[in-house]
């Protein structure tokens, strides 16, 4: 990949540019993209296209195997098969885009549809990060209180918990999109990016940026790291509680619980890396992007399924009864 390219700086002040919140010189935003190179962009328009198909079909199915199968009635698989749903919706933000500019001569998209692109990757990374945080509730629940889990955790509270999380990164969107659509664009038009992020668009704006700049920091490095944080407390909880139970139990909860830490870490990492530092951009920020935009959201369904034994039976259950509606 190549990251050699550099936006152009930011200019704090355009004497010719009307700072007024409504005008915008600047109709189209110009990718870079990952690389310059024709060749290296054709190999990575088959990798990532592949990718994203393997993203939708691998989340699709766990969507599917927790609706069709009995035996994935509990919570835990009710919040994975959303979290499977939010995958696909995050995903589809960015890659379709960077796939079909991969054999683009001109890699461009309008000031709207980059505001949309916006609005749209950050309205479900915020709902995953609540989601995350959810399903670490529910198994907090479930190790901590076994006896009440199913009263604690009813239908009810699970989609009102699900709606929450929906709504949750609905808000963290709008307050970031706010920030951004009063700023005015009026040249250059250069994002040293595969999609819009927020970070490559604020530097671009012709006026002084520097406390929206700290209030983007705020809204999502805070929200990343507060979330992380309660992750690690409830799991730190957790574990606590393990101390007290039979061999056999500890293996069971460590085994769910780790394949939510790992998602979590994935997801969080990179998340934190970007989104809580001043507001500059690195060279080594597409890759970490195409990290959290592509690579986790195709982990996520193998970590979980790989490693929850009830899953790998409902799959096989499903396989089955398909070959069996075949045959007849």
């Amino acid at each position: 990949m190549n990251g050699s390219h550099l936006a152009p700086t930011n200019r704090s002040y355009h004497p010719t540019c009307s700072l007024m919140a409504d005008i915008h010189n600047v109709t189209e935003f110009i990718f870079l993209g990952l690389s310059s190179n024709q060749e290296v962009q054709r190999v990575c328009f088959v990798i990532f296209l592949l990718l994203y198909m393997a993203i939708v079909l691998g989340n699709l199915l766990m969507v599917v195997i927790v609706a069709v199968s009995r035996n994935l009635g509990s919570p835990m698989y009710f919040f994975l098969s959303s979290l499977s749903f939010v995958e696909i919706c995050y995903s589809s933000t960015t890659a379709p885009k960077l796939i079909l500019d991969l054999l683009a001569e001109k890699k461009s998209i309008s000031v709207w549809g980059c505001m949309t692109q916006l609005f749209f990757m950050h309205f479900f990374g915020g709902a995953e990060i609540f989601l995350l945080t959810v399903m670490a509730y529910d198994r907090y629940v479930a190790i901590c209180k076994p006896l009440h889990y199913t009263s604690i955790m009813n239908h009810q509270v699970c989609a009102v918990l699900v709606g929450t999380a929906w709504i949750g990164g609905f808000v963290h969107s709008f307050f970031q999109i706010l920030l951004i659509l009063p700023l005015p664009f009026c040249g250059p038009n250069i994002i040293d990016h595969y999609f819009c992020d927020l970070l490559p668009v604020l530097k671009l704006a012709c006026s002084d940026t520097f406390h929206i700049g700290l209030l983007i920091v705020v809204n999502g490095g805070t929200l990343s790291v507060i979330s992380f944080v309660v992750l690690l407390a409830s799991y730190g909880v957790i574990l606590f509680h393990l101390r007290t139970q039979s061999a056999e139990g500890q293996r069971k909860a460590l085994s769910t619980c780790g394949s939510h830490v790992t998602v979590v870490i994935l997801f969080f990492g990179p998340c934190v890396f970007i989104y809580l530092r001043p507001s500059a951009t690195l060279p080594i920020d597409k890759m970490i992007a195409v990290f959290y935009t592509v690579i986790t959201p195709l982990l996520n369904p193998l970590i979980y399924s790989l490693r929850n034994a009830e899953v790998k039976k409902a799959i096989k259950s499903l396989w089955f009864r398909t070959k069996k509606v075949d045959a007849k």
